[in-house]
């Protein structure tokens, strides 16, 4: 496979084509370098990754964010010597990300006004940053130099600039947030001259054998913004400059266009990578969703980058470079796009973690050993814990079975990867299975479970994981036959009529309503057939596609809607529902449901009727842990995991299966 060919980058080569973009992950304190930390990116390296790109790394004295790690003190060169020592025994090469935010820095942490090429306020951070005077633009540019000479002392192969996402250097190139008057601003000359300062800086730092690159956005996605086209200018001048390389991602944090969410097609932003490869004669690796090797080696085959880059990808499995290249591809563990663990957490000011990888942020304390005594282990409900639970308990040894009372395995996540853009959700259950057959657990399907049973089975450590099921509200009228649960519509069990009212505006209810929604609507592959032959309109082509057969209204009580639904994504879902002509109403209790409607309570005491042929009940779930209960003090292992404990999401339940595996 190409993506296992050596590439040069400058001076460097990289034994493969697989690049780890860097992260934000939390992990350290005070800006230093951490255990935790050097963990984490060597079980990548052990895995095979060509490149792993560490940060971003801030140099500036006042950090933007909580828990970064930090390369603008001397006092910092030691940690960062320990982490590229170890990579480099593991076999990988390391690079520093050199980065500052500008205005979308936050003055919680930084204890400052973030600084940037004019006073416009971000969306971002909700802040009002300072215009920077020159004098501020020769100190970040020196910054950025002297910076880069720690990263050479600190043992790593290369240098890489951050120029994206909306940060800096993108603040100097785009009109949007560059209204200065001086040599910085105006003309397209002018906003790319702070950029090329910096490579100019950073490439006489570092001296001409040492490999610069830069983190490049292929479009802002910002109205009156950058498109491709400006930006492969930019990236011409940046190479001339002294760039060895381009790492090419997509829009800002402020976008309204989704970058990394599972909506995104895999690989649907390689095209902006293509774009600079164009411009440029060096290497460009291309990123965002690309989550099988497979489809990277399609990549560099036709010709569309040089590299790609896999960030989130080696966070879910480490080992893919190794499994790709050993054609293990069934075994890998993708990335399926949640943000729940990585993103999320961000935003949460939380350390990151990983849905698919419980691991991840442990790899130091959770290494799968074997267990000092073998088991007899039952394990109670085939969902994302159970399936978990049983995987890892396996691998450490144990003799394991599972019973699960439905004929598939895969418990919630087969419902919720029918709902639209939710479909790989289901790569984290073909995992699942294929690694129960790997691990030797003896799957016994259409078996339920109850005391007699489990006691007859006579293990030694049960896991119940029998999910949960869906709550029936004490609604009059909620026994009338135009009523039906979430789950009969998801699995195809019921008919709906033309007028649709969900109850229930949580993480349920709305993507339930962009099921429904998009029923009759026409998908993409009807869409590029009618834009490519000129069957239609774009107006028309747009209206086809976001309008289906059904009208839809989603009742929610409280005064917002998408509870349940993840920070990063939670805008994506509302905005898609908007698009799709989903009304959606807050502060709306239902009194009643009656014949051709439903009774709403609204804020100011009067009362409305909704009218629907077909009413959908999505209020929740409630546990399933009665068989729990009786079994805890009649065994001597009994654990609860996932939605049987309590309904949460799926990070939570699999991290619980995880637990309970690794502790029997």
């Amino acid at each position: 496979m190409k993506l296992f060919q050596p590439i040069r980058i400058g001076g460097l080569e990289v034994k493969n084509r697989i690049v780890m973009p860097a992260m934000h992950m939390g992990y350290c304190k005070g800006g230093e370098v951490s255990e935790r930390l050097i963990n984490f990116y060597r079980e990548r390296a052990l895995g095979g990754a060509g490149l792993l790109m560490v940060g971003g790394c801030s140099i500036d004295p006042y950090p933007a964010y909580w828990g970064m790690v930090e390369i603008g003190h001397d006092r910092l060169v030691p940690g960062h010597k320990r982490l590229t020592d170890s990579i480099h025994e593991a076999g990988a090469r390391i690079g520093c990300q050199l980065f500052h935010a500008g205005r979308y820095a936050s003055s919680i942490f930084s204890k400052r006004q973030p600084i940037a090429p004019s006073p416009i306020p971000s969306k971002f951070s909700k802040e009002v940053p300072r215009e920077m005077t020159l004098e501020d633009i020769e100190e970040v540019i020196s910054q950025f130099a002297s910076s880069a000479i720690r990263a050479r002392e600190g043992g790593y192969d290369l240098v890489e600039v951050i120029a994206s996402a909306g940060y800096l250097i993108s603040q100097f190139f785009s009109p949007v947030t560059n209204r200065r008057e001086d040599r910085y601003g105006g003309s397209f000359e002018n906003r790319s001259r702070f950029g090329v300062e910096v490579i100019e800086a950073v490439r006489a730092a570092v001296g001409p054998g040492f490999p610069v690159m830069v983190r490049l956005t292929g479009n802002e996605f910002m109205p009156g913004g950058n498109t491709n086209r400006e930006i492969q200018g930019f990236a011409r001048r940046l190479q001339e400059a002294g760039a060895d390389a381009f790492d090419v991602t997509g829009g800002w944090h402020e976008s309204r266009v989704p970058q990394i969410t599972m909506g995104v097609p895999n690989g649907a932003y390689v095209y902006l990578a293509q774009g600079i490869k164009r411009a440029v004669d060096v290497p460009v690796a291309a990123c965002n969703r690309i989550n099988d090797p497979r489809l990277a080696e399609e990549i560099l085959v036709q010709g569309r980058a040089d590299l790609v880059g896999m960030a989130r990808v080696l966070m879910a499995d480490p080992e893919l470079p190794r499994k790709a290249s050993e054609g293990r591809f069934r075994e890998i563990r993708k990335c399926i796009g949640c943000n729940q663990g990585c993103l999320d957490m961000v935003f949460k000011g939380r350390p990151v973690t990983c849905l698919v990888n419980s691991r991840v942020g442990r790899e130091g304390d959770t290494g799968i050993t074997p267990a000092e005594t073998r088991k007899r282990v039952l394990v109670i409900g085939g969902g994302a814990a159970g399936m978990e639970a049983a995987r890892v308990a396996a691998a450490r040894g144990h003799d394991v079975t599972l019973w699960e009372k439905s004929s598939r395995l895969g418990g919630q996540l087969l419902l919720a990867g029918l709902v639209p853009d939710r479909g790989e959700l289901l790569h984290l259950v073909e995992y699942l299975v294929e690694s129960l057959n790997i691990t030797g657990v003896k799957v016994e399907l259409n078996r339920a479970a109850g005391v007699e049973e489990v006691e007859a089975f006579a293990p030694d450590a049960v896991v119940v994981a029998a999910g949960a099921l869906p709550v029936t509200p004490a609604i009059p009228g909620i026994e009338l036959g135009h009523v039906v649960e979430a789950w009969e519509v998801l699995s195809g069990q019921v008919e709906l009529g033309r007028r649709v009212v969900i109850v229930g505006g949580g993480a349920v209810g709305c993507e339930l309503g962009m099921f429904i929604a998009r029923m009759g609507a026409i998908d993409s592959e009807t869409v590029r057939f009618l834009l490519l032959n000129e069957a239609e309109s774009v107006e028309t082509i747009r209206e086809l596609a976001t309008r289906g057969v059904k009208e839809v209204v989603i009742l929610e009580m409280d005064r917002s809607a998408g509870r349940g639904l993840g920070i990063s994504t939670r805008w994506i879902v509302l905005q898609d529902l908007a698009r799709m002509g989903v009304t959606v109403r807050t502060s709306s209790r239902v009194q009643a449901i009656i014949p051709g409607g439903v009774l709403v309570d609204l804020e100011n005491g009067e009362n409305e009727l909704i009218e629907a042929d077909s009413v959908v009940i999505a209020v929740g779930s409630g546990s399933e842990n009665q068989l729990y209960q009786e079994l805890k003090d009649r065994l001597t292992e009994v654990y609860l995991v996932g939605d049987a404990s309590r309904p949460r999401t799926a990070l939570e339940a699999v991290r619980e299966g995880f637990d309970a595996g690794y502790s029997i």
